[in-house]
Protein backbone atom coordinates (compact mmCIF):
# COMPACT_ATOMS: atom_id res chain seq x y z
CA UNK A 1 0.00 0.00 0.00
CA UNK A 2 1.31 3.77 -0.84
CA UNK A 3 0.87 5.88 1.83
CA UNK A 4 2.73 8.91 3.39
CA UNK A 5 2.11 10.57 7.07
CA UNK A 6 1.88 14.47 5.86
CA UNK A 7 3.28 17.17 8.42
CA UNK A 8 0.39 18.40 10.90
CA UNK A 9 1.32 19.94 14.03
CA UNK A 10 -1.00 18.00 16.20
CA UNK A 11 -2.65 15.41 14.87
CA UNK A 12 -1.99 12.49 12.21
CA UNK A 13 -2.43 13.52 8.62
CA UNK A 14 -2.58 10.17 6.03
CA UNK A 15 -2.25 10.48 2.35
CA UNK A 16 -2.99 7.55 0.46
CA UNK A 17 -2.34 7.03 -3.45
CA UNK A 18 -3.42 4.17 -5.88
CA UNK A 19 -4.25 3.78 -9.84
CA UNK A 20 -7.96 3.99 -8.68
CA UNK A 21 -9.77 5.61 -5.69
CA UNK A 22 -10.44 2.58 -4.29
CA UNK A 23 -7.08 2.20 -3.75
CA UNK A 24 -6.19 5.15 -2.14
CA UNK A 25 -8.73 4.46 0.32
CA UNK A 26 -7.47 0.69 0.55
CA UNK A 27 -4.12 2.86 1.07
CA UNK A 28 -5.47 5.26 3.86
CA UNK A 29 -6.96 2.49 5.83
CA UNK A 30 -3.39 0.54 5.66
CA UNK A 31 -1.79 3.47 6.77
CA UNK A 32 -3.80 4.06 9.37
CA UNK A 33 -3.57 0.95 11.17
CA UNK A 34 0.57 0.91 10.19
CA UNK A 35 0.75 3.84 12.44
CA UNK A 36 -0.74 2.34 15.49
CA UNK A 37 0.78 -0.96 15.03
CA UNK A 38 3.67 -2.34 12.67
CA UNK A 39 1.73 -3.73 10.60
CA UNK A 40 4.72 -6.37 8.98
CA UNK A 41 3.89 -7.94 12.48
CA UNK A 42 0.01 -8.17 11.57
CA UNK A 43 -0.87 -11.35 9.75
CA UNK A 44 -4.46 -11.62 7.48
CA UNK A 45 -6.27 -14.52 9.69
CA UNK A 46 -9.68 -12.86 10.84
CA UNK A 47 -11.48 -11.55 8.00
CA UNK A 48 -14.21 -9.05 7.96
CA UNK A 49 -16.44 -7.02 5.25
CA UNK A 50 -17.34 -3.51 6.22
CA UNK A 51 -20.39 -1.46 3.92
CA UNK A 52 -20.83 1.99 4.65
CA UNK A 53 -22.48 4.62 2.84
CA UNK A 54 -22.49 8.44 2.91
CA UNK A 55 -24.48 11.61 2.11
CA UNK A 56 -21.39 12.05 -0.30
CA UNK A 57 -17.22 11.28 -1.28
CA UNK A 58 -16.31 12.77 2.24
CA UNK A 59 -18.84 11.72 3.91
CA UNK A 60 -18.31 7.84 2.71
CA UNK A 61 -14.77 8.11 3.60
CA UNK A 62 -15.32 8.92 6.76
CA UNK A 63 -17.89 6.35 7.24
CA UNK A 64 -15.44 3.74 6.17
CA UNK A 65 -12.21 5.03 8.33
CA UNK A 66 -14.56 5.84 11.43
CA UNK A 67 -16.10 1.97 11.18
CA UNK A 68 -12.40 0.75 11.00
CA UNK A 69 -11.65 2.98 13.57
CA UNK A 70 -14.34 1.27 15.43
CA UNK A 71 -13.43 -2.46 14.85
CA UNK A 72 -9.86 -1.81 16.45
CA UNK A 73 -11.57 -0.02 19.32
CA UNK A 74 -14.01 -2.37 20.28
CA UNK A 75 -13.21 -5.51 18.73
CA UNK A 76 -9.22 -5.33 19.62
CA UNK A 77 -8.45 -6.56 15.72
CA UNK A 78 -6.01 -5.09 14.21
CA UNK A 79 -6.54 -4.85 10.20
CA UNK A 80 -3.77 -5.14 7.63
CA UNK A 81 -5.28 -6.51 3.94
CA UNK A 82 -7.84 -4.20 2.40
CA UNK A 83 -9.86 -4.39 -0.53
CA UNK A 84 -12.13 -1.61 -0.93
CA UNK A 85 -15.29 -0.99 -3.78
CA UNK A 86 -17.02 2.05 -4.34
CA UNK A 87 -20.48 2.13 -6.28
CA UNK A 88 -21.48 5.63 -6.23
CA UNK A 89 -21.46 6.90 -2.62
CA UNK A 90 -22.32 3.25 -1.36
CA UNK A 91 -18.41 1.48 0.22
CA UNK A 92 -17.60 -2.22 0.82
CA UNK A 93 -14.09 -3.28 1.97
CA UNK A 94 -13.27 -6.95 2.92
CA UNK A 95 -10.38 -6.48 5.21
CA UNK A 96 -7.90 -8.94 7.37
CA UNK A 97 -6.27 -8.86 10.23
CA UNK A 98 -5.84 -10.64 13.71
CA UNK A 99 -6.44 -9.62 17.22
CA UNK A 100 -3.79 -7.26 18.91
CA UNK A 101 -1.22 -9.26 20.70
CA UNK A 102 0.85 -6.82 22.74
CA UNK A 103 3.82 -9.33 23.43
CA UNK A 104 4.44 -9.73 19.02
CA UNK A 105 3.27 -6.91 17.77
CA UNK A 106 5.24 -3.36 18.47
CA UNK A 107 2.53 -1.13 19.23
CA UNK A 108 3.55 2.63 17.92
CA UNK A 109 0.71 4.83 19.24
CA UNK A 110 -3.60 5.41 19.50
CA UNK A 111 -6.01 7.25 16.50
CA UNK A 112 -8.81 8.58 18.80
CA UNK A 113 -10.70 9.47 15.93
CA UNK A 114 -11.52 10.99 12.49
CA UNK A 115 -11.59 13.81 11.60
CA UNK A 116 -13.35 15.89 7.96
CA UNK A 117 -10.84 18.56 8.64
CA UNK A 118 -8.55 19.04 5.47
CA UNK A 119 -10.17 15.28 4.00
CA UNK A 120 -9.33 15.79 -0.01
CA UNK A 121 -10.53 13.46 -2.28
CA UNK A 122 -8.55 13.71 -5.73
CA UNK A 123 -9.94 11.37 -8.49
CA UNK A 124 -7.80 12.72 -11.15
CA UNK A 125 -4.30 12.15 -9.07
CA UNK A 126 -5.78 9.75 -7.82
CA UNK A 127 -5.36 10.11 -3.94
CA UNK A 128 -7.36 10.56 -0.77
CA UNK A 129 -5.80 12.95 2.23
CA UNK A 130 -7.46 11.77 5.68
CA UNK A 131 -6.88 13.87 8.94
CA UNK A 132 -6.75 11.84 12.31
CA UNK A 133 -7.07 13.22 15.81
CA UNK A 134 -4.48 11.45 18.05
Amino acid sequence: MRYEVLDHTADLMIRGYGDTLEECYAAVAYGMFDQTVDLRDVRPIVERRVEVDGLDEEDALYSLMSELLFIENYDNLILCSFKVAIDGLHIACDCAGEVLDRERMHVRGEIKAVTFHMMEIDPDTPRATVLFDV
